[in-house]
Order: C-alpha cells, then structure tokens, then sequence
C-alpha cells in the first residue's frame, strides 16, 4: 500500500474514535444540535421581521440582501460553539490523563494529529451544513419565495466551509500548545474575534456588491474563499509542523519570561553572523549586519515582489471592470475639471502644500508597522494586502483613466519618486514580515518557535530602523521637492 494511503488509514482510526466519542456525550452533542436546529428557525423569524421593517421604509434592497448574510451567520455560530471539542482536542486529554496510552501508540506525529484535527472538524462541518440546509429550506419555501442566484448559495456554502476548517485548524493548534483548557478557552479569543471581523467583511461585500445578482457570483466572496484556504492550508501545516508528543507530555507550566525575550531581540537586532556576533557600530551595521540579514531574505525575495505586482495588476483590472470603473470628465486635468472632483481637488491642494507627502510618509510607516506586527498572527498574509495597497490605488488610477481616453502622465509623474524609492522598501519589508509569519509552517531545523520568532522579527526591525526609516524620509524630502515640478511638467505647464 502506498505510505501515505497507509498513514492516513492510520489517521482515520484515531478520527472514527474520537468522533463516536464525541457523539456519545450528550453535553456536546445537545448544544451542537440546539444550534442546528433552533438557531435557523431564530434567524428565520428575524430576516422576515427585517424584510418587513425595512420595505415599511422602502429599504428593499437591503432586505434581500439581510438573507445571505444571515444565511452565512447561521453557519457560522454552531461552529463557533463546538470549538471546545476543537480546544479539547489535546490539552483536555492531558487533564483527564487519558493522553499517555494514545501518544505511546506506534502513531506517527502526523498520524496523530491529522486524525485528531479531522476528528474535531467534523462535528462542527455537520452542524454548519445542517444549519445553513434548514435555514434555506425556510426562506425559500416562505412567503417572501426567495429566489437566490445558485452560484451566490454556492459561494457562501463554499466560505462557511473555509471558516470552518480555520477555525477548528487553529483550535487545535492551541490545544496543542497550551497546558490547560483554561489557557486554550482564553486564547480561543484569538480565534474568534479575527473570524468575526472576517463575517463583517463579507456583510459589507454582500450589502455593497454592485454584482450581487449576477448569475457568476460576487466577485469578491471568490477572492475571500481563496483567502480562507490559504490560511486554512497554512494551519494545518503549522499545526503539524510543530506537533510533538514529547513536548506535549513534558511541558506542565508556559513561563513568560519579558527580559529573555527582550534580550534576544536586542541579541538579534545587532547580530552580524548566525553566532550572534553583535555589530560594535553603525559602519558595522551597514557593511555586516544588513548584508547578513538581506542574504537570509534573499530566498523570499520574489513573495514581496509577487505582491508588488499582483497589486497593481489587481487594482488595473478593478479599474476596468464596468461595475466599478468611473466616469471622468474630459477636462479631468484642467483647474475646472479637478475642481469638478473632489478627491482631485483635495489631492492637488494638498500636493502644493506639501501635506500629501507628509500623509504617504505616515501612511507607509504606519502600515509596516502594523503589518510586521500583525504578520505574527496571520502567517504573514496581511503585509501581503496592507503594504502594497498604494500600488493599487497606482493600478486602479490607470486603468480608469485610460478607459476614459484621458492620459495617464499626471498620475505617473506623482508617483514617481514614490516608485523609484518607497516601493523597493516596501518589497523588503514585505518579504521580512512574511517571513516572520510564515516560519511558523515551517520552523528552522534545530530552533524552537520562540528562537525562530526572535531571530525573524529582530531581523525585521533591524531592516525598518536602518533601511525604511532613513530611504522612508528621503523619499518625503525628494516628493515634498519635486512632485509638484513633476506633474507640472506633465500636464504641459
């Protein structure tokens, strides 16, 4: 039999166990199918309470959309509830001690825990999919009739999903990684409130999307379904990535030690060698220190640059798409037609007062920061979007004037020196962020997970003080001195 064939019939017998199991215990499986059943009879009555407050007001539109949207809560709230068998999954074995005799099975690490990470997101899949069929089967059979576009049916299915599997996948991370289920109760936080602002997000495409009815979908629930796989791909290899039952048997306290942590930061901060060697001065910094740590990156190199592009190219095709491209006047680029747009005419009055490049200089301090710390728990995804979003706005200004047959020098000439030195800082800051993040699918043979993120993330600020600070100012000193001659020069003045 093939290897893996024969790993995975071995997973699935710890999964079969632990599911029986789980539908043997009444306290789990009650709750699981109280939300099953109750919860859509609940969002049913509500959505037809909102149908008819909202067209008592001529809100229509907002009424058909309200059933999609709750159509996608009422997935998501039993899964929400069976996250403790997820969070139990290692850590309550611990506590009731019946972990010993599994881990000293011949099971492979993997073995284990691929059949445990399926054991525990099949309860709450069932429990999602049995909610959101019987939720359907009310609204589409009631009196409103309503009649969705299958693929738009088919994309919330398909996300639910998604955020099922990423939940449960990082549940059983932290179940493997804490002590107690106290701990894993409380960091299921972490959980929870990022899937919950995800919810939101998709309540703001589904009410906004202007391709709500189009038989293909919305066309943004595609790109949140992709999202969702990504990092529920990401979790899963984390998860085995770092599993292992020697630690888990022998680790009985998490200690959090404030000044070792720091001290290894500062260690690797000024490090100039895999030894530590701190760099002596600021001449050793640039000649030793950003070598080192730029050949370490070289590698990731093409992921900053991969986003670089894949931003613009992504805002030049929104920028053609008709259901969001504008509609410009011809005379854009006179004082007439600036003064017709608003945001043309705020740009243009900051521009000559300098106030733009100051914004852009605190715009792309802020958004490393932010994405260097918040890659940590996102597996370096959110650099990826946060970073390159100016890039966009590039792509997207493009394509909108040259779909109005306007000329697209103006535009270019401002974001020149932004393009000549910002953006080769934003792809190495980039590249250092998801590096921080993504490590943790993949550990550096011989190093722990604190080691690795210490190493990464001095590494990361080593680059922001020495490399995007300085280049970040000049660049603002050099657009505060030359945009306004650029776009002059452009516009034939």
């Amino acid at each position: 039999m093939n290897p893996f064939a024969t790993s995975l019939s071995n997973a699935l017998v710890i999964t079969q166990r632990e599911v029986r199991d789980s539908f043997r215990d009444w306290r789990i499986l009650g709750p699981i199918l109280i939300m099953t059943f109750a919860f859509p009879y609940l969002a049913n009555e509500l959505s037809g309470r909102m149908i008819d407050f909202v067209n008592f007001y001529g809100g229509g539109v907002i009424s058909t959309r309200a059933i999609p949207f709750l159509l996608m809560v009422v997935g998501f709230f039993p899964v929400s509830l069976s996250l403790v068998i997820a969070l139990e999954t290692f850590v309550g074995e611990k506590e009731r001690r019946s972990l010993e005799p599994l881990l000293s099975t011949p099971l492979t690490n993997w073995e284990l825990y691929v059949g445990k990470t399926l054991a525990s997101m099949i309860p709450p899949l069932l429990a999602s999919i049995g909610g959101m069929a019987i939720y359907l089967l009310f609204v589409v059979g009631g009196t409103d009739g309503w009649r969705p576009q299958p693929t738009l049916v088919i994309q919330i299915a398909i996300l639910t999903l998604m955020q099922t599997l990423v939940m449960v996948a990082g549940s059983v991370v932290v179940s493997s990684q804490t002590t107690s289920v106290r701990a894993a109760n409380l960091l299921a936080s972490f959980i929870l409130v990022p899937m919950a602002l995800v919810i939101q997000i998709e309540a703001a495409i589904v009410f906004t999307a202007p391709d709500f009815n189009s038989p293909n979908g919305v066309g943004f629930l595609w790109f949140m379904i992709i999202a969702m796989f990504v990092v529920a791909v990401l979790l899963l290899r984390m998860g085995a990535a770092i599993f292992n039952r020697e630690e888990l048997l022998g680790r009985s306290l998490d200690s959090f030690n404030i000044k070792g942590i720091l001290l290894g930061l500062w260690r690797n901060f000024r490090a100039v060698d895999d030894n530590g060697t701190p760099a002596r001065s600021l001449g050793e910094i640039y000649t030793r220190a950003i070598p080192y740590t730029f050949q370490r990156l070289r590698p990731m190199l093409f992921v900053g640059i991969s986003a670089i592009i894949g931003a613009f190219v992504f805002g030049f095709m929104v920028g053609t798409s008709p259901a969001y491209q504008p509609t410009l006047p011809s005379n854009l680029f006179t004082t007439e037609g600036m003064q017709s747009i608003q945001v043309f005419s705020d740009l243009v009055r900051a521009g000559l007062d300098g106030s733009l490049s100051a914004d852009l200089y605190s715009l792309n301090l802020r958004y490393i920061l932010v994405g260097v710390f918040l890659s940590m728990i996102t597996f370096g995804v959110v650099p990826l979007i946060l970073l390159p979003i100016l890039v966009g706005v590039l792509g997207f200004a493009t394509a909108a004037l040259m779909s109005n047959g306007l000329s697209v020098a103006p535009v270019w000439a401002a974001f020149l020196p932004h393009l000549l030195l910002v953006v080769p800082v934003l792809v190495i800051m980039i590249t250092a962020s998801f590096r921080l993040g993504a490590l943790l699918t993949k550990l550096p043979p011989g190093k722990t997970i604190g080691q690795a993120w210490s190493q990464a993330l001095g590494d990361a600020f080593k680059l922001f003080v020495f490399v995007a600070l300085p280049v970040l100012t000049v660049a603002y000193l050099v657009e505060r001195a030359v945009m306004v001659p650029l776009v002059t020069a452009a516009l034939g003045g």
